[in-house]
């Protein structure tokens, strides 16, 4: 099904999508996209939403077992408190990447911006992977809780720019970060470290490259090549001396 957005303001957009969904609709084509806010939002059947164009802000938020692909750049807030499904976008991405994500995969091909990860959440098997391929600003993985990022550092638009920005990993205090080719560890926060991966890493962390690399059509044995690093925090509590108990 096509759904022509040129100049359909968002809330009309989001009502003919759940209206298609709620036909029956497996998958819908919406072309002449231009920065249309909450595609897909709170979707909860296994569509599959193609964007041709760039959406708005808050795409795939409270989705719950969708797939967004997007065959341009992604602007803010994608995957905002995301249950389940999968976003992909085929260009660069903005700020506030999968937060509060708590499943479901976020691929980004290229560069994303500041606090990619932020608050990311995991419940038993229900852990959510955001992965971009590119390169990222600052306060990437900050309060992260569960759940896993990952950071390619390969496919830029600033090959000038390092890999990532400062206060990597601010707050975090569950979850892992995987990054290609090791970090600028003079740009990480105190509460976080720097470990060499296990076998059990590397299979898991090849797994999910193996999804992106086939959502984007790339060498995964040329990802691969480059040896990883793996970011934890140091303390499930990372500010638990700065309050102090009630007196009882």
């Amino acid at each position: 099904m096509k759904i022509d957005a040129q100049g359909v303001y968002y809330r009309d957009l989001n009502t003919k999508i759940r209206e298609a969904v709620a036909g029956g609709a497996d998958k819908i084509d919406l072309v002449n996209v231009n920065g249309q806010y909450f595609i897909g939002d709170g979707i909860n059947k296994p569509v599959t939403i193609t964007v041709n164009g760039v959406p708005g802000n808050d795409l795939g938020a409270f989705m719950n077992g969708a797939t967004i692909i997007v065959r341009d750049n992604g602007q803010d807030n994608i995957g905002n408190t995301m249950n389940a499904g999968k976003v992909v976008v085929h260009g660069h991405a903005g700020d506030v990447l999968g937060y509060g994500m708590r499943g479901g995969r976020i691929h980004i091909l290229k560069d994303v911006g500041y606090r990619v990860g932020i608050h990311m959440k995991s419940y038993q098997d229900n852990k959510p992977v955001l992965v971009a391929g590119g390169k990222a600003g600052d306060f990437f993985g900050e309060y992260m809780a569960g759940g896993v990022l990952v950071l390619l550092g390969m496919f830029t638009d600033a090959p000038e720019k390092s890999k990532h920005g400062f206060r990597f990993g601010t707050g975090m205090h569950g979850g892992v970060i995987y990054v290609r080719g090791g970090v600028d560890e003079a740009k990480l926060s105190s509460e976080v470290g720097v470990f060499d991966l296990t076998p059990e890493d590397r299979q898991e962390l090849e797994g999910y490259l193996q999804e992106f690399s086939k959502d984007f059509k790339l060498d995964f044995k040329e990802i691969m090549r480059e040896k990883f690093v793996k970011i934890l925090p140091k303390s499930k509590r990372p500010y638990g001396n700065m309050y102090c108990a009630m007196p009882r």
